[in-house]
């Protein structure tokens, strides 16, 4: 993964297109369970260099040793691009693997992602989730006091 990391760290398009014509694992994983797609979306990578990697069979549905999918990074990193192309290609948006139940919405609420909260809503967020502590998507607008969320959410409270 370390050829991997300096490549991504550095954006290095070429080097990543010369690394996969040479063989390179696209799905390689770091000693934390982190995948090379997740990395780069991490790391900020341009969308040319991510086009690419997904062009080269990336598991855009692969997660980490902790539950953190690639749609959450796209979420977290506040790669709308991304987040519409998991969509396209059919991750559930209500799904999460992390053993807190954290979901994608209660995510894109927390790290104040207005267009991904838009984005999810719009492709079947459900609202009423709750994680193992019982929290909805609401409740961590609110925790978090984000009442624009709260709004997008249709709760009141709202600005």
């Amino acid at each position: 993964m370390s050829n991997w990391s300096t490549l991504l760290q550095s954006d290095d398009y070429l080097g990543v297109k010369k690394s996969l014509k040479e063989g390179a694992d696209v799905n390689e994983k770091s000693e934390h369970g982190e995948s090379v797609i997740a990395q780069a979306l991490r790391l900020r990578c341009s969308d040319e260099l991510l086009e690419l990697l997904v062009g080269a069979g990336a598991d855009l549905f692969d997660a980490d040793d902790e539950g953190v999918s690639v749609f959450d990074v796209a979420i977290t990193y506040n790669n709308p691009a991304m987040v519409r192309k998991i969509i396209a290609e059919g991750v559930d948006v209500n799904e999460t693997r992390r053993a807190s139940g954290f979901t994608p919405l209660m995510a894109a609420v927390c790290y104040n992602r207005k267009e991904i909260v838009e984005l999810l809503m719009a492709n079947g967020a459900d609202t009423a989730i709750t994680d193992k502590l019982g929290l909805t998507g609401a409740d961590y607008a609110r925790k978090t006091h984000r009442k624009q969320m709260l709004g997008l959410l249709g709760e009141e409270g709202a600005e």
